[in-house]
């Protein structure tokens, strides 16, 4: 059943429902997040931070317990804008740390109002070229954006694999292409590294095995709700067969 159906396919209301209860939206660690930031210079008590598709957070969290300035949070759905908020003040935060709901490819800044933008496993919901350029602009001369990104490891792979990713993200590719669209949309390339598989398997769907069973429990009867959670055993299962072919990268870059 689940290789019959795509991501797209699920009510948005019970994806945003399921991932609320984990602390990260998507693969990664609070050490992998704190890695991609050691390669960002000069950020001061003044600087203006932005996290896009932040979703709850996790790594937000993480990046204000390193980041003397301020950082404002914007993803597409107010559950996760209020647990962001929520977590912000309950680690004494929300003085300089918020939320607001708004969308990554209309963003509420003035041009080069920006020292940072970062984004983990979210840019692929307007495209990687189609993000990095709009960023671009809200970013100062020699301001940094920090991404990470699905992306291919090998220049061929098993035709189930690439099947499952170009009808879930087409925008996939090898890490020098991405490298040279990051070149391209007017940055230089600072660093690009790839995220261990212990990202995806501890900190991504292992944190996901009790959740889909109450998940299913509340949705007893509901086939969407079954579909998502046979989905996302289905994607975990490719992972753990094929992650020598793709997985995360981060792309960290300068503006020229």
């Amino acid at each position: 059943m689940s290789e019959n159906h795509s991501i797209h396919e699920f009510d948005v209301n019970l994806i945003v429902e399921y991932f609320s209860k984990i602390e990260r939206q998507g693969p990664g660690s609070p050490e992998i997040t704190l890695k991609a930031l050691s390669f960002i210079n000069h950020l001061s008590e003044n600087a203006q931070v932005a996290d896009l598709g932040c979703g709850t957070g996790g790594q937000t969290m993480v990046l204000a317990g390193r980041i003397p300035g301020k950082i404002t949070g914007i993803d597409l759905f107010p559950a996760f804008v209020d647990l962001f908020n929520a977590n912000a003040k309950e680690s004494n935060l929300q003085e300089r740390v918020q939320c607001i709901v708004g969308s990554m490819d209309d963003l509420p800044f003035k041009e080069e109002e920006l020292d940072l933008i970062w984004c983990e496993g979210a840019i692929y919901n307007i495209g990687f070229e189609k993000g990095l350029g709009l960023w671009r602009n809200f970013l100062k001369k020699n301001a940094y954006v920090a991404v990470s990104e699905a992306s291919w490891f090998t220049e061929e792979r098993p035709e189930k694999i690439e099947k499952f990713w170009m009808e879930a993200y087409p925008g996939i590719d090898t890490i020098p292409n991405k490298v040279a669209q990051l070149q391209k949309a007017g940055y230089i390339p600072v660093a690009t590294f790839i995220l261990p598989d212990h990202c995806w398997t501890t900190h991504f769907y292992d944190q996901q095995k009790i959740i889909q069973e109450n998940f299913l429990r509340e949705h007893t009867g509901n086939a969407f709700a079954e579909n998502f959670v046979a989905y996302q055993r289905y994607e975990e299962q490719l992972f753990r067969k094929y992650h020598e072919y793709y997985g995360y990268v981060f792309y960290i870059g300068k503006k020229i």
